[in-house]
């Protein structure tokens, strides 16, 4: 014998649907912002590094373009999640829009790096002349740009991710809180914007070793040599970034804590969950369905529920109850 219920915690539409607007404001404002100022220090410095043939620089002005369009994409992500908030034809909210744009963004990062390498061994095979001191001036100029908008993105980052620590406070233990937040709770379109800049702050560094160690001591090995690091660098982090946004995208969570957490409450001596699906719908909440066998006579969706109580990051609840013969 075997009865299906389905129940959701009260208020979950609004939960997901304006999850958005919790803290994102302040994310858009600085995302555009290091926006304008990168496209305008793209400029100067792919017209730089053509000028003074040093592909050093020029690298870091590609790989800056390369940036630009990635920042806006996540301009872009922010804007279309939150004129879409409230359309009730996306089931839990607009949030994996950002998610898309920040896998997007990391695959273009690959692009870069595979540039990056080709225009590097280019260079280690046919050497050039380069005006160092020219060009040292601009790598310096663009790393102080990039220093100047890592230091814009990381406020924003850390603030929102502090924020969202303390969301549940009362309703779980801070650090049951905190550990989820730092698997699973931060924003990846941020986090994508931030990954950009960082990475071309990394090059500039990079570029302005090379340049001096050419200049001074005559490597000019050293100019593409540091194009090669820095191509190897960025690929590296854009890993990183494809890991954790295609794990979302796919809803690969079903090795996460929260999934064991509501095993552990919602089972009993009478009930025994026997099919378990876990996946993120927004940034630190999740759906669930899940099938129980019990031998309680009585047993509904209801009280399922509210074993899930003291876990409030569990936003939508499917439940199917079969009972023991």
């Amino acid at each position: 014998m075997s009865s299906t219920q389905t129940a959701a915690p009260q208020g979950a539409p609004c939960t997901h649907r304006h999850e958005f607007h919790a803290g994102n404001d302040a994310a858009e404002r600085s995302t555009r912002t290091v926006l304008w100022v990168t496209l305008v220090t793209m400029v100067g410095e792919i017209t730089a590094g053509w000028w003074f043939n040093s592909m050093a620089v020029l690298a870091d002005g590609w790989h800056m373009s390369s940036h630009a369009l990635a920042i806006g994409l996540s301009v872009v992500a922010y804007t279309t999640a939150r004129r879409y908030a409230s359309d009730e034809r996306f089931a839990f909210g607009t949030w994996k829009i950002e998610v898309l744009a920040a896998f997007t963004s990391a695959i273009l990062l690959v692009v870069v790096a595979a540039l990056m390498l080709l225009g590097s061994v280019e260079r280690l095979l046919e050497p050039q002349s380069i005006h160092y001191p020219q060009a040292l001036t601009v790598a310096v100029i663009g790393l102080l740009v990039n220093l100047a908008c890592a230091v814009i993105l990381g406020r924003t980052h850390h603030g929102h991710d502090h924020g969202h620590a303390h969301e549940h406070e009362d309703d779980h233990d801070h650090a049951h809180h905190d550990a989820h937040r730092h698997a699973h709770g931060e924003d990846l379109n941020l986090r994508s914007a931030y990954v950009h800049v960082a990475t071309d702050a990394a090059t500039s560094v990079l570029a302005v070793g090379a340049l001096l160690g050419g200049w001074l001591w005559g490597w000019a090995w050293l100019d593409p040599l540091m194009g090669v690091v820095g191509a190897v660098l960025v690929a590296w982090w854009a890993r990183g970034l494809v890991g954790e946004t295609g794990k979302v995208l796919l809803d690969r969570e079903m090795d996460h804590a929260i999934v064991q957490e509501i095993r552990q409450a919602v089972e009993t001596t009478q009930d025994r969950v026997t099919d378990l699906h876990v996946w993120r719908v927004g940034r630190n909440v999740y759906a669930c369905a899940m099938t129980l066998l019990t031998s309680a006579p009585a047993l509904e969706a209801a009280e399922v529920r509210d074993r899930l109580a003291g876990h409030p990051e569990v936003v939508h609840s499917t439940i199917e109850i079969h009972r023991a013969a």
